[in-house]
């Protein structure tokens, strides 16, 4: 028996006008979610955003100011956490020194006074899942740090809980280590379809691994959707400074007849996604550095919008070259191109030609 086979479905969990206060800081702002059952949902912030709070009030470590929690459409609200049916992971791992792995991983069983042999399947199942099954006699301190993270990762899923939560369980890694637990976590969770719920303020982790993304700012959650969908389309400069890196345009929108707005900055006008926006309202233009392309003066059906500037710096990092561009308007510009064979390199104090099409930018109204 492999735990794929009793994991039962994941459960779906609702946040309704959730809201947490320490005296005078509202840490979460009237939160409201809808995570699927199965779905990877991350929140993703920087550190004070709320979203540590939200997952410790699911999880029932801390009690809401207001608001509701539901899973499985069921108020949990007032629960204590041992009777939510919930998993959780946490950065430092939680895993008890004095006893080796299958101990580690059985003891939620124990407490639970689960059957010997039923215990002695699971955990043989868990450590499958995991692939640690050569490692049960070890203890954590011979395990290194991304084992010890899967055998944390086992034990809060010995007991088939139908939501696992999981508050930032990769920092402690070093960046190789992460990239491959991004895959090694989204892997289980899908093998075994549990509902998980995963905090962090890594934008790479989240955009890897999630389903969906709700990024969180001052206890507020400021978007959500797709991973693709974030990077594409942000809604605003925190959202599209926040999740990657972006290069910025103001100016004033002007609605044109044809398929595309105009926008207007200074004395350049740029073609722009036509949006439900009055004329004259103040808006920020945003572009990819990946969508940035350099430019002859014959290549210009290329694209859309186009714009000169002078090279300050150019750095090389492996799989791209990154070039800090200062145009013409005085902007700082950021241009990501990949490295292939014979193209060319262009040089710290060119002065170079950059243009982009306007499906590959994005603009909404300057909130400042």
């Amino acid at each position: 028996m492999v735990l794929a086979e009793i994991q039962k479905k994941g459960a779906s969990v609702e946040l309704i006008n959730l809201s947490k206060h320490f005296e005078k800081v509202k840490a979460v702002d009237s939160v409201n979610l809808e995570i699927r059952s199965g779905e990877f949902l991350t929140l993703l912030g920087p550190s004070g955003s709320g979203k540590t709070s939200v997952l410790n009030m699911i999880a029932g470590f801390i009690q809401p100011t207001g608001g509701e929690i539901k899973i499985n459409n069921v108020p949990v609200t007032g629960l204590p956490p041992y009777r939510r049916d919930i998993g959780m992971t946490f950065q430092n791992y939680a895993l008890f020194p004095h006893m080796n792995i299958v101990k580690n991983i059985a003891f939620p069983l124990k407490m639970r006074k689960t059957p010997n042999e039923e215990i002695k399947k699971r955990v043989e199942s868990a450590l499958a899942l995991v692939r640690l099954s050569e490692y049960g006699n070890r203890y954590p301190r011979q395990l290194s740090g991304g084992q010890q993270q899967r055998v944390a990762l086992a034990r809060s899923l010995i007991f088939n809980p139908s939501v696992l939560l999981m508050d930032e369980p990769l920092g402690a890694l070093d960046r190789k280590l992460r990239e491959h637990m991004h895959l090694e976590i989204k892997h289980i969770q899908e093998e075994l379809g549990i509902t998980v719920i995963y905090v962090t303020h890594d934008q790479e982790e989240a955009l890897t691994m999630s389903d969906r993304i709700a990024v969180m700012n001052f206890g507020k959650v400021v978007q959500m959707g797709s991973p693709s969908r974030l990077y594409e389309y942000p809604v605003n400069r925190f959202v599209a400074d926040f999740i990657g890196k972006s290069n910025f345009i103001r100016g004033t929108y002007q609605r044109a007849d044809g398929p595309n707005g105009i926008m207007v900055a200074e004395n350049f006008t740029f073609s722009v996604p036509l949006r439900e926006i009055v004329q004259g309202t103040k808006v920020e233009l945003v572009i990819r550095p990946e969508k940035v392309v350099f430019l002859e003066k014959n290549e210009t059906e290329k694209a859309t919008n186009f714009i000169s500037g002078k090279i300050e710096e150019v750095i090389y990092i492996g799989e791209a070259t990154v070039y800090n561009v200062i145009t013409e308007l005085n902007q700082r510009f950021v241009v990501k191109h990949p490295n292939r064979a014979g193209e060319l390199t262009r040089k710290k104090g060119e002065q170079i030609l950059m243009g982009w099409r306007v499906e590959d930018s994005t603009i909404f109204e300057n909130q400042d």
